[in-house]
């Protein structure tokens, strides 16, 4: 009997290696070790100790060691980045009222939002160092060039979550694809993508002229990543992706396939559709739990239907508005497939994808590596998620 070969995945084993080391510098820059005892520097490393992929720190450290750069120059960098991602993380669980985060209760679930609060803002703040200490690292000048990525980076950031979070608040529904490109492109492309892959040729030395193809390549990287992103939270695995399925349906957030269903329904159905997005979304304390619980007293006999009603009311009386519910949310999910969305989104996430496989390989001055193979293995990652 011969034993089953095990196929080695170089992008999982790339992005392992580099997880392991930015995990290391993440502790050595941030760990309680260097602080003295306390919780709040054991919460820092909460999420960070979570798992996750470690992406950011990886696209950094490749195309700093791919421009002939070294780790030491990059890696207090790329493990900035990271926690930029972690504290980023801690806020948009708040603001989404999301319930779980790789596989846990969120920080705000778990200690309460004031403490979420102060360990997010714990993390940001404690980024300026690093990126000060690199004049010692690096020079003044690719010092100061990655510190004004950086910036630039928060600054679009908070840009694009603002226009996300005004979405949802206004309810509203009359935006193109256009409109869900640029918001993804300030909210996810510039710090997952492009900042890292700037701040690392950056840390090598390269020129400036280097920086607009990696903003493009990012740019077009990040717009696939994200429309995938939001397919899989309708149909992914827990335990694969981490994250609540459907999760962006019960916040309302305003995915590229949710624009296409209200721009593409008939008339009665985008007013349905609008009216559920304009519902809030349940309660972890158990409002969902409280309704079945109500129904099932009620079809025992436990409950008449007229008390079943009264409570219900009171309810909705002490909460200002029905919540959505799982038929809601259903009915979402069936009008999008109805509608053809989940193909529109992936045709358009696919040509993201095979765009930024056309200016990797008119990169020819990125010289052929292993950590050229990963933005390589990465593109075809991303492109193959998008099927």
């Amino acid at each position: 009997m011969h034993s089953p070969i095990t196929v080695s995945d170089p992008l999982e084993d790339y992005l392992a290696d580099c997880k392991e080391a930015c995990d290391a510098e993440i502790e050595k820059l941030y760990g309680s070790g260097q602080h003295g005892t306390g919780g709040l520097y054991d919460l820092i490393l909460d999420y960070p100790q979570r798992g996750g992929k470690a992406l950011r720190p990886a696209l950094a450290i490749a195309i700093c060691l791919g421009l002939g750069g070294h780790l030491d120059a990059v890696l207090p960098t790329a493990a900035t980045l990271e926690l930029y991602h972690n504290a980023f993380l801690i806020h948009d669980d708040i603001e989404d009222e999301s319930w779980w985060r790789r596989g846990k209760p969120t920080m705000h679930i778990d200690h309460g939002i004031p403490i979420a609060v102060n360990v997010g803002d714990a993390m940001l703040s404690l980024t300026l160092q690093p990126l000060l200490d690199n004049v010692g690292r690096v020079g003044l000048g690719p010092a100061l060039r990655i510190l004004r990525a950086v910036a630039h980076m928060t600054r679009q950031t908070v840009d694009g979550q603002a226009i996300e979070l005004e979405w949802v608040r206004c309810n509203t529904w009359e935006l193109t694809d256009a409109d869900y490109l640029r918001m993804v492109e300030l909210k996810t492309s510039w710090y997952s993508f492009i900042t890292p892959l700037q701040a690392g040729a950056i840390a090598a030395g390269a020129g400036i002229d280097r920086l607009a193809p990696l903003e493009e390549l990012g740019r077009h990287v990040g717009a696939a990543f994200q429309i995938t992103d939001d397919l899989l939270n309708l149909r992914a695995d827990p335990e694969d992706y981490g994250k609540e399925i459907g999760g962006d349906l019960w916040e309302g957030k305003r995915t590229l396939m949710l624009l296409h269903t209200l721009r593409n329904a008939r008339p009665e159905d985008r007013d349905r559709a609008v009216g559920i997005l304009g519902k809030r979304r349940p309660s972890m304390d158990g409002e969902l739990n409280l309704t079945d619980l109500l129904d099932r007293l009620a079809g025992q006999g436990e409950l008449s239907r007229t008390g079943r009603g009264a409570i219900a009311d009171f309810l909705r009386t002490q909460q200002h508005c029905d919540p959505k519910t799982l038929d809601d949310i259903r009915w979402l999910f069936d009008l999008m497939q109805r509608m053809g969305s989940l193909d529109h989104a992936r045709a358009v996430a696919a040509k993201h994808a095979q765009a930024a496989e056309a200016v990797l390989s008119g990169m020819d001055w990125l010289p052929a590596s292993r950590h050229r193979d990963m933005l390589t293995h990465l593109t075809d990652f991303v492109h193959e998620r998008t099927r």
